[in-house]
């Protein structure tokens, strides 16, 4: 059996400009090629679109992630190529890999199987540059903080009150607490600091929440640093003159990625925050140029629908006016025992007890997109060959009693042939049966009553809380911030803060733990539980399988 990279580098790629003309009608001259299979579409371009009718959106999301596997990004692909094989114009939108993961547990985030986007490697290792851009921003405005003291410190920042950290691409836990400035006045005055992965970067969300050059600068500026001596007043990126020269430095890479699929079908890739510590969606920018070239559009969101979709409908739906039509839910037999309790290594073989109880899962999922979602939702049943035919249908049945429709769907072993039958009942929901969402709290709820709301209503939680210094910071942010969304960072492994907990807990307690203010993005972040915004490696991380032979082939990505 060959491996993804395998497969990815065996594919009949085309040229990404002959492909562009020949799919959407794009000139050579709306390009920005990047060798011969991926290019930036121009934003003069993207803007002379913007009188097009908009196409219909779907967004695919994922039961509560397990070391199973559920395959969301390679749904997404078999979805794209399947609706292109029935006669649907359609456009795959996905985010861009972060590095930490390829080299860490997770792997890339190209798809996988006969399934994904090329050319695989690329866009796994570096692709068009774009997050080395924007990690480069962030940490020009670092360095401009501490430059700034360093130089009389003009402002009257308060070092220890200044609340912009640095970034890297990379899972690196020895960075989440430094100390900065050591040996002598020379290199400033020492003062604590740490690392984010470049994922987690306020820079990044508003990367991808920008809808212009603009507006990108704008949000730039509207960074809060840190805070005044004293009164503890905000201190702004404008403040310092940074933000036009961080929005320098993502000039190119604010134009959205073109690629293709194995199937030759043109795909956005653009943008790349987590879901678990971030907002989790591609960027706004690819998807409304999707919306205006394509007459459906498949995009996705991070991790499960309790993270990805909520924030993908109370965050990116609410800020750019998207208007969701229908959701796919990807689950696995396989995961579906793993959260009834089976161990990994046992997985393959029939279990229609775990199978049963593991089964609650995606039912809180599904509930949670019909009724606190306010959208239809089509599971899609990412089929392994150990499924057995029994375990299939206690898991259609099960979704049916809950109003939904499950189909199985093969597009790992068969490509877009193996998801007709998902294309169809997918195209049969949007163009007849299209839903209009809804979010799970409103604009003018205070901070804490929308933190509750995601966590009662999509967590199951019983009880919030946060000590009083935590309170103390919602409430005065809640003054000045009180009608931004809030972006939970909480762990994917579960409903609850606690990653081992499996199935679909109820009445269990969330503590936010921290309280950071995104104001260029334009939301609050609120961390539950042990979330690290600084991931680090596994005992064993991938980087320790991925080589590269004398002829440059890379060999070990997944």
């Amino acid at each position: 059996m060959l491996s993804d990279i395998e497969i990815a580098q065996r594919a009949s790629k085309k040229q990404i400009i002959d492909l562009a003309a020949d799919q959407y009608g794009i000139g050579s001259e709306h390009l920005e090629p990047y060798g011969h299979y991926k290019a930036k579409l121009s934003l003069d371009y993207i803007d002379s679109l913007k009188d097009n009718a908009d196409g219909k959106l779907i967004l695919t999301t994922a039961i509560s992630p397990t070391p199973a596997g559920e395959g969301k990004t390679t749904t997404t692909v078999g979805l794209g190529d399947a609706m292109n094989r029935i006669g649907k114009q359609t456009l795959i939108c996905l985010r861009e890999p972060s590095l930490g993961p390829c080299f860490g547990v997770k792997g890339g985030a190209a798809g996988g199987g006969y399934a994904q986007v090329v050319p695989m490697e690329d866009i796994n290792l570096h692709f068009t540059g774009d997050f080395h851009a924007i990690g480069a921003a962030h940490n020009l405005l670092s360095a401009m903080v501490d430059n700034h003291i360093n130089h009389g410190n003009r402002l009257n920042l308060d070092p220890r009150l200044i609340a912009w950290k640095r970034v890297v691409d990379m899972n690196d836990r020895a960075l989440r607490k430094i100390v900065i400035s050591l040996g002598g006045t020379a290199n400033g005055f020492p003062r604590e600091d740490g690392y984010d992965i470049t994922v987690a970067s306020e820079v990044m969300a508003i990367f991808c929440l920008a809808t212009s050059l603009a507006d990108l600068k704008e949000r730039l500026g509207n960074i809060v640093i840190g805070y005044t001596r004293g009164a503890r007043k905000p201190v702004h990126a404008r403040d310092l003159n940074a933000h036009g020269a961080m929005a320098a430095l993502l000039k190119d890479a604010i134009k959205p990625n073109l690629v293709q699929t194995l199937e030759n079908n043109l795909a956005l890739v653009h943008g790349g925050p987590f879901a678990n510590i971030a907002h989790g969606c591609n960027s706004v920018t690819a998807t409304k140029t999707a919306l205006k070239l394509a007459d459906y559009v498949i995009t996705e969101a991070g991790f499960g629908a309790d993270l990805g979709a909520e924030k993908f409908i109370d965050i990116k739906c609410r800020m750019a006016g998207l208007n969701p039509a229908a959701v796919v839910l990807v689950a696995t037999i396989r995961a579906m025992k793993f959260h009834g309790g089976v161990n990994r290594d046992e997985l393959n073989v029939e279990n229609l007890e775990a199978l049963d109880k593991g089964l609650v899962n995606l039912e809180r999922h599904l509930n949670n997109i019909q009724q606190h979602y306010g959208l239809p939702c089509v599971v899609s049943i990412n089929h392994f060959t150990n499924d057995t035919d029994a375990e299939i249908e206690m898991l259609k049945s099960r979704v049916e009693a809950q109003g939904g429709k499950a189909v199985v769907a093969r597009h790992w072993a068969d490509g877009g042939a193996g998801a007709e039958e998902l294309a169809r009942t997918v195209a049969d929901v949007v163009d007849n049966n299209p839903g209009s969402h809804s979010y799970v709290y409103e604009d003018d709820a205070s901070l804490w009553e929308k933190i509750e709301a995601v966590a009662r209503k999509i967590y199951g939680a019983g009880s919030v809380t946060a000590n009083s210094k935590v309170r103390a910071e919602i409430d005065k942010l809640n003054r000045d911030y009180g009608r931004f969304p809030v972006c939970m960072a909480k762990t994917q492994m579960s409903f609850s803060a606690d990653p081992t907990v499996r199935g679909a807990p109820e009445g269990h307690g969330v503590e936010v733990s921290e309280v950071r203010l995104s104001n260029g993005a334009g939301f609050i972040v609120a961390i539950a539980g042990n979330m690290m915004t600084m991931p680090g490696l596994p005992k064993v991380p991938a980087a320790e399988k991925i080589d590269v032979d004398a002829e440059g082939n890379i060999t070990g990505l997944f």
